[in-house]
């Protein structure tokens, strides 16, 4: 199924039913930001909405400079909107943030370099300590040795970054990330910097670790392949300002592997997915 942007429906009053559904999925509302550049300003993202239910998978899609990382920021309460709302599961960003309610996984791994692998997966329960944990708050701490055994880091655990490789320093990012135990996991381009062959590997890994434990993930990249083999939904954005322009269901079936890539309806999901790009940038 394919949704075109534009056809939510107008916004009215909550009920009180209508507060309690915002609470199992994240809702973005009329979400618009500009920055000051050279003098001027730019509006990055205009009047931007979107539903992304509880324990999806989620790619936001599109070129360079078409505002996904802006609005990545904005869910992460990193940056704050001009106008419109957002909200995780009930929460604001900033109340999500406190409660440390969002894992953020970056592109480059950013681990801490003096401390080794199992020390870095481990370094939200060290650095979160004071966390709001009120009615609100839903992080699970996940068991450290599961997760890196999880990923192939097990043999690893007692290595510092600079021993390992840079696909081996980015599971270590994603081990910290789960391993923390947040419920939204937002992902900015995680695999960029490294090679094919590598970044395929990777993304068998997170799809694993996904099934697993299915937080609420929302992603970030360039590839139309990596964003359906990931993905329950694909935002296609628009040329800046962004918008939403389509918002693509993946209804392959998951499990997903290797083999489903060489499928004729993967393929076919695939190409849906750039002609929609074409379609919003022109």
């Amino acid at each position: 199924m394919t949704y075109v942007a534009g056809t939510l429906p107008a916004s009215t009053p909550e009920s009180a039913n209508d507060r309690e559904t915002a609470n199992d999925r994240i809702e973005v509302r009329g979400v618009s930001k500009s920055f000051r550049a050279g003098g001027g300003s730019f509006t990055a993202l205009d009047t931007v909405d979107l539903d992304l239910p509880e324990g999806s998978f989620t790619t936001l899609f599109g070129p360079s400079g078409c505002g996904k990382t802006t609005l990545l920021r904005i869910l992460a309460g990193l940056q704050t909107q001009d106008s419109g709302t957002v909200s995780l599961f009930g929460q604001t960003p900033e109340a999500a943030t406190k409660d440390k309610n969002i894992a953020w996984i970056p592109q480059s791994s950013a681990l801490l370099p003096w401390r080794d692998v199992r020390a870095n997966a481990l370094l939200s329960q060290v650095v979160n300590k004071r966390a709001d944990r009120g009615r609100s708050a839903t992080r699970v701490d996940q068991e450290v040795e599961t997760v890196l055994s999880e990923l192939g880091l097990r043999d690893f655990a007692r290595s510092g970054p600079a021993q390992l490789s840079g696909g081996m320093r980015q599971r270590a990012s994603l081990a910290r990330g789960f391993v923390h135990g947040a419920p939204v996991m937002l992902m900015d381009e995680p695999f960029s910097a490294l090679d094919e062959f590598t970044r395929e590997a990777l993304r068998f890994k997170l799809l694993h670790m996904w099934e697993l434990l299915r937080k609420t993930v929302v992603f970030v990249t360039h590839s139309a392949s990596e964003a359906v083999l990931l993905s329950d939904r694909v935002v296609i954005m628009t040329a800046r300002p962004g918008r939403v322009h389509r918002v693509i269901d993946i209804d392959l079936p998951r499990p997903r592997d290797a083999e489903l890539e060489r499928s004729p309806e993967f393929h076919a999901k695939v190409t849906e997915v750039r002609q929609a790009l074409q379609e919003g940038w022109t």
